[in-house]
């Protein structure tokens, strides 16, 4: 069974910092993407940034790129969210999420808020 373990979540102010991690357990697939969702109250989810386990390429929303940064870490299967210079509107739930062979799994989220 994958299991996704989010991490790192909390209450910060405009312009800090903060640094997501999700644990992946429970898999064995070779070719997979993992990253970032989020969901504010009243929005739809929204992609946020992944990795394909592949070749390392990344994806960044428009809306974080040049303030957030995802790195991962193989050996440890696990995927980092460095997010930094954050803004009022990055307040969500923040969900991590493995896709491979069609098939969507996500981590029950961590709630990052920022006050302004």
């Amino acid at each position: 069974e994958v299991q996704l373990v989010e991490s790192g979540g909390g209450l910060v102010q405009a312009g800090g910092s903060l640094r997501l991690s999700c644990a992946a357990s429970g898999f064995r697939f070779d070719d997979y993407n993992i990253g970032w969702f989020r969901q504010a109250p009243g929005k739809e989810r929204e992609g946020v940034s992944c990795i394909s386990n592949s070749d390392g390429s990344t994806y960044y929303a428009d809306s974080v790129k040049g303030r957030f940064t995802i790195s991962s870490d193989n050996a440890k299967n696990t995927v980092y969210l460095q997010m930094n210079s954050l803004k009022p509107e990055d307040t969500a739930v923040y969900y991590c999420n493995l896709y491979s062979r069609g098939m969507d799994y996500w981590g029950k989220g961590t709630q990052v808020t920022v006050s302004s």
